[in-house]
């Protein structure tokens, strides 16, 4: 048996894109229930979640069709988007021998985040095994032949005509967009935000003067733990200028961002400190406690800026 600690090494990858597809929203997204008691009867799974699992098959195993099992159901955030940024501890057994080809570091790591999509490029049978799931849950999936790119199977040594047995461990799930309370706010003069299905803000400025005081507001109140600038904030925003409301960053054409309060300029760091995961923040920073008289890139100097954050997750710096 190979033990790779990245977990997307695990299975042989060297780069993914994401992919264009996009999962259920949450008010519908029920997990699957097509799970083939036929096949899941043939598999034995046993052990702590918190470590790898033990797999005993009836052997040679073999499944004609993508099988889906939850041997534990999470009660953590749900996975609703390819786009997500989960943790994932994976194992894979061969139906054919019984051995165990593959598995992650199974060492508490919630550091090595991936999106969603780039594990159902690499095993496509993944999308049906990790669609609604929720973070905490342990999950085993029957892979049959062509469930898993050409490239991974080669890798694991793992015949074209093979069925094979993933066990998946959802450590950690990142929510896809704010998920929190709508809170009231006096808005006169100031932005206003809408929002698409997705999450992605869209953000109107007034024709007005902009403040010369920060203004933070919350615009969705989360549930989540508390912004304490001790970790990592994984967050999606957007910045625009205040005087020609144009749009210099945006996180939502890519994956949500993991930043250090510390590497943040002070009026954003001071809107998202305190805060709590799940929320959403308008932000507007004056010149002094953004870049001041400098020119920024795209940004003029002196300008005023506008944010809307959505607080995703907190990060676990990776260990030393």
């Amino acid at each position: 048996m190979r033990k790779i600690s990245a977990s997307l090494a695990v299975l042989g990858l060297l780069s993914v894109g994401l992919v264009g597809c996009s999962l259920p929203g949450t008010q519908a997204c029920p997990r699957p229930t097509a799970s083939d008691s036929a096949v899941t009867d043939l598999i034995t799974v046993s052990g702590s979640t918190d470590d790898a699992p033990e797999v005993e098959l009836y052997l040679p195993f073999h499944a004609s069709a993508v099988t889906v099992q939850d041997e534990v159901i999470g009660e953590g955030s749900q996975i609703t988007s390819d786009t997500q940024l989960i943790m994932l501890d994976v194992s894979i057994t061969s139906g054919t021998t019984g051995e165990r080809l593959v598995e992650t570091a199974y060492d508490g790591d919630l550091s090595r985040v991936s999106t969603v999509a780039q594990w159902t490029e690499v095993v496509p049978g993944f999308e049906d095994a990790l669609m609604c799931a929720t973070e905490g849950s342990r999950i085993v999936v029957a892979l049959p032949p062509g469930s898993i790119s050409e490239g991974t199977a080669a890798g694991l040594e793992l015949d074209p005509e093979d069925t094979a047995v993933a066990v998946l461990d959802l450590r950690k799930v990142y929510l896809a967009k704010a998920d929190g309370a709508n809170q009231f706010n006096i808005s006169t003069g100031l932005p206003t935000v809408v929002r698409a299905p997705d999450g992605r803000p869209g953000i109107i400025v007034p024709d007005a003067e902009p403040p010369t005081d920060l203004v933070i507001q919350t615009l969705k109140k989360g549930t989540g733990p508390v912004v304490t600038g001790d970790e990592p904030v994984r967050v999606h925003y957007t910045g625009l200028t205040w005087d020609d409301r144009t749009v210099f960053e945006s996180t939502w054409d890519d994956v949500a961002q993991s930043v250090t309060l510390d590497s943040m300029i002070p009026g954003f760091a001071d809107a998202l400190r305190g805060q709590t995961v799940g929320s959403q923040v308008l932000v507007v920073v004056p010149p002094e406690q953004g870049y001041g008289d400098r020119e920024q890139g795209a940004i003029p100097a002196n300008s005023t800026l506008v944010f809307v954050a959505d607080i995703l997750g907190l990060d676990q710096p990776a260990p030393r």
